[in-house]
């Protein structure tokens, strides 16, 4: 076990010492001595200090050549749309990766203490795109996201033999889950009292997502998407045993060696804006992250036990902010499930040992004056069922949404801000034990509670929560004559 460790963080170490530097364009500026020459200085002096710090946000990398850009798997999906429209296009794409380092960084220099670095950095980034403004092909080329996959461990532990033990565990996790929602609502088990936390009434402030006209994303006003945000969160009915099936607010506690904890007198629901592809076009997602204290040990001999639990469950819309389909993970990117809307028709299964689609039950229709409920079991915090019920329907206690960028810059207690995730993009603190038995599959720190942008969710085969073309993979949206068949 101690090997494995050390070869992970070697591994992990590694992931993050990769040198955005040492690559043209942003090489060849370093050697000039002009303003532009300056800025690629300031701005790798004020990495070097990010990085040793620790404080680096591992949500989209830095791009490689081109520092000042930052990419997600959304974002580097629209590298070819962008080549072809070269131009406002090309520039409009640039723009996003921009904004990513500009959020990131943000957070960064608050958590160095070097807040005040932020409007000249900026302007840097600026100049450097300026600069680079014909670059578009290196550009294309870099702006890609290394996947969460490790080839390595994979090798090591001799992945074609032993995925086939993983296989066959997942498809009976698999089955089991089938029969849980197969099961009559009434006869669900629950050990404790079903306690329902409901939205609270005020609106999200939540920052839109990027906009642009030349790439065809979804452009909702702050207060459209404060409307959606809050319309279509969900109603949480979770069986409560103790104060570990409680969700709350994420807060770093502590004196000299702080820890994350959750205040479970702050119920809350940290809220982002995605995008992803379907269907032939760009479509807004809604997620939401409800944390829980932590998933409690069930006997001496529970790998998936351990401080913290995190549920997210996400809503993709249509143009008129309509779901399309839901789907779920926790927080370590583990119990991957997708609840596809009636409009939707499920793609035929390939002939495969990855881990493939697991949709349980097709999403109810949610009327108008209506809201999602999920059922959520005790100390797993597995979802169990999802249903509906009116808005206006009584519940035990409201949560408040929240953007959950303000994880980034959580209060820290010695003073000052510091991220609910480190340089790896984990939260600390939250390891398992299974990841000692499930590393052949190339997880690093498999069940671990970590950061939007890192959550791969298939332990047998690849695939990431964020990827832009997920429900591609697994849906399509029948032409309307044939819906109506």
């Amino acid at each position: 076990m101690r090997t494995v460790a050390v070869l992970m963080a070697g591994l992990l170490a590694g992931g993050c010492a990769v040198d955005p530097y040492a690559r043209a364009p942003i090489s060849v500026h370093l050697q000039r001595s002009d303003d532009v020459g300056n800025c690629a200085r300031l701005l790798r002096r004020v990495d070097e200090q990010v990085d040793a710090a620790g404080r680096r946000d591992a949500g989209a990398p830095r791009v490689p050549g081109f520092p000042y850009l930052r990419v997600d798997r959304f974002t580097a999906s629209l590298g070819t749309a962008a080549a072809e429209l070269r131009g406002a296009g090309f520039a409009a794409w640039s723009e996003l990766m921009a904004q990513l380092d500009r959020q990131a960084r943000a957070a960064e220099l608050a958590n160095v203490g070097q807040a005040e670095l932020a409007a000249t950095v900026d302007a840097c980034r600026y100049a450097l795109a300026v600069a680079d403004g014909r670059e578009f092909v290196q550009l294309r080329a870099a702006a890609q996201v290394p996947d969460d996959y490790s080839t390595t461990l994979r090798v090591l532990g001799l992945y074609p033999l032993t995925r086939l033990a993983f296989a066959a565990g997942i498809r009976d996790w698999q089955q089991r889950t089938r029969e849980l929602f197969a099961m009559p609502a009434e006869r669900l088990h629950h050990e404790g009292v079903l306690r329902r936390y409901a939205p609270a009434v005020r609106p999200p402030e939540l920052v839109p997502p990027p906009r642009s006209a030349a790439l065809a994303l979804p452009a909702p006003a702050r207060s459209q998407l404060a409307e959606w945000a809050l319309r279509h969160a969900p109603t949480l009915q979770v069986d409560t045993v103790a104060e570990d099936d409680r969700i709350g607010t994420l807060h770093w506690a502590g004196g000299e060696a702080p820890t994350i904890a959750v205040d479970t007198g702050e119920p809350a629901a940290y809220v982002r804006a995605a995008y992803t592809h379907f269907a032939g076009r760009v479509r807004l997602q809604l997620v939401y992250t409800f944390w829980f204290p932590a998933r409690p040990a069930e006997h001496a001999l529970d790998i998936l036990a351990g401080r913290l639990d995190g549920l997210i469950w996400r809503v993709t819309l249509d143009e008129d902010g309509a779901p399309l389909a839901y789907d779920s993970i926790h927080a370590c990117g583990c119990y991957h499930l997708f609840f596809p809307g009636q409009r939707l028709a499920v793609r035929p299964a390939p002939d495969t040992l990855d881990e493939g689609l697991l949709a349980p039950q097709v999403a109810p229709r949610v009327a108008p004056a209506g809201r999602i409920v999920l059922r959520v079991a005790s100390r797993t915090h597995y979802l169990q069922r999802v249903s509906t019920e009116p808005i206006a329907a009584p519940a035990d206690g409201r949560y408040l949404l929240l953007d959950e960028r303000g994880l980034l810059t959580l209060r820290w207690p010695a003073g000052g801000t510091r991220s609910a995730y480190d340089a790896a993009g984990f939260v600390p603190g939250t390891e398992r034990a299974e990841r000692w038995l499930f590393w052949p599959m190339g997880i690093a720190s498999a069940g671990q509670m970590r950061q939007w942008g890192r959550h791969a969710t298939a332990f047998v085969g690849r695939r990431h929560f964020d990827e832009a073309g997920l429900l591609d993979r697994y849906f399509e949206l029948p032409a309307p004559d044939a819906a109506a068949d």
